[in-house]
């Protein structure tokens, strides 16, 4: 397909078993634009459909795994543009993905991109690692499915707190 312009793809490993998925938008904070959230979607069909990969890393930078959904983005739509558009359609890619998926998580792990770690099926969070939900700041709640898998991952009364509060917390 065409090239990446929000990631970085390739295959790792001694034997080039693993695909590796780094996000790259420093400028923006690894910010999940929907140019960047299709051409997730695009490398990860590609290494699911690799018989020689047998799973799949997703990683940021140092400073930010991902930092949400872009706002920047949202800010001009409405709620009826974003429901009727579908706009969160096929987010959840990475979580019907069949083999191994792992979020290899450094710096802000926000909103969207918290939301991204939690639909892998392993987290590795490192010591600078920061999760949150902050939507609640923005007047929102989160909405690729954070309220359920934050459950699930830390227990109701912490997504509780920080759904309700937009804390963070470490890794």
């Amino acid at each position: 397909g065409p090239p990446f312009q929000f990631l970085q793809v390739q295959k790792a490993g001694a034997q080039g078993t693993v695909g590796l998925i780094r996000l790259q938008r420093p400028q923006a904070l690894n910010a999940l634009c929907e140019g960047l959230m299709e051409e997730l979607r695009r490398a990860l069909d590609a290494f699911e459909a690799d018989a020689r990969v047998g799973a799949i890393v997703i990683t940021g930078s140092d400073k930010a795994f991902a930092a949400g959904a872009d706002i920047k983005e949202m800010q001009g739509k409405s709620f009826q543009q974003c429901y009727s558009g579908g706009f969160l359609a096929g987010w959840d890619r990475v979580a019907t993905v069949r083999k191994p998926t792992i979020a290899a998580v450094n710096g802000y792990a926000l909103g969207g991109g918290c939301e991204l770690a939690m639909m892998c099926d392993i987290i590795y969070a490192g010591e600078t690692a920061q999760f949150g939900q902050p939507e609640i700041l923005l007047g929102t709640i989160p909405g690729a499915g954070g309220t359920q898998r934050l459950t699930r991952a830390v227990g109701k009364s912490l997504a509780m707190e920080m759904v309700l509060t937009g804390e963070r917390i470490s890794a």
